[in-house]
């Protein structure tokens, strides 16, 4: 047994969706959140900036004393997912192979789409992912850069949300798609809208899938906490927004405060003092 909590990040607060599903499938394991709002988008960013905020936050959830860090970005899985898996020790879990896998597990067609940030769509991870386990698939993807900051702005049910899925997803439902994955943790804020223009259309939310990969991993680790009281959860995020509160309520089913980390000022302070 292993009584410290799971480090759970993202570039925003798109990664509460993984959140959500780890609290379901592991109800009594403790998380420390990490939400980047200062720096989000990751997706329009270069791969050496990426690895760089990615390896400054692992970094500093560690000194939170987590067990597992949880990659929710999945800009950060796509570009830097290995080269962190190699430099830290802890484990560092994606959310890729755990989509590509419940991807396929919907599909009847063998033709599915998907849609994520620019880098992600840009690196083709989730098509090698899916072509590794299935090498006839047909794979139709398209980069929905809007969706992100919609999101973190909270507009997720309004005309722009709408117009803009219709734009996007059109020429993957016209392609003749049976699935779509939703690659990156923000695009579930917004599924309302993303069902009304794909609909019927099976939707893959790779959180779920992912969340299970982590109980499993823990499991085949002996590293569950052993239950003993309610777990306590912990968020920080690098700028303050105000859709935190209103996604905690919707995803988590509660209020949690969220404490304001300048995580660029954390990693001057702990590479001068290393």
């Amino acid at each position: 047994m292993d009584n410290r909590a799971i480090g759970v990040f993202d570039s925003g607060v798109g990664g509460l969706t993984v959140v959500a599903e780890i609290m379901k499938t592991l109800p009594d394991e403790e998380i420390v959140y990490f939400g980047d709002t200062a720096r989000v988008p990751y997706g329009s960013k270069s791969p050496q900036t990426v690895t760089k905020f990615s390896r400054e936050i692992i970094t500093f959830l560690l000194t939170q004393n987590v067990k597992a860090v949880v990659v929710a970005c999945n800009t950060v899985c796509s570009y830097s997912l290995e080269a962190l898996q190699a430099e830290f020790d802890a484990p560092v879990l994606g959310v890729i192979d755990p989509g590509a896998d419940a991807c396929l597990a919907a599909t009847q067609s063998g033709v599915v789409g998907v849609i994520g940030t620019q880098a992600t769509v840009r690196s083709g991870a989730y098509e090698r992912a899916l072509r590794k386990r299935r090498a006839d698939i047909t794979v139709r993807s398209k980069a929905c850069p809007l969706f992100v900051p919609l999101a973190e702005e909270g507009w997720t049910h309004n005309a722009v949300a709408r117009m803009a899925a219709e734009i996007y997803l059109r020429e993957l439902v016209d392609g003749g798609i049976d699935a779509l994955l939703l690659g990156c943790t923000h695009y579930p804020l917004l599924y309302e809208c993303i069902r009304q223009t794909v609909d019927p259309i099976t939707i893959v939310n790779p959180a779920e899938n992912a969340a299970a990969a982590v109980k499993s991993r823990l499991e085949q680790s002996g590293m569950l906490r052993a239950a003993a009281g309610a777990p306590g959860h912990r968020f920080y995020i690098s700028d303050e927004t105000p859709i935190f509160g209103k996604l905690c309520r919707a995803l988590l089913g509660r209020d949690f405060a969220a404490e304001k980390l300048d995580i660029e000022e954390f990693w001057y302070k702990y590479t001068k003092e290393a």
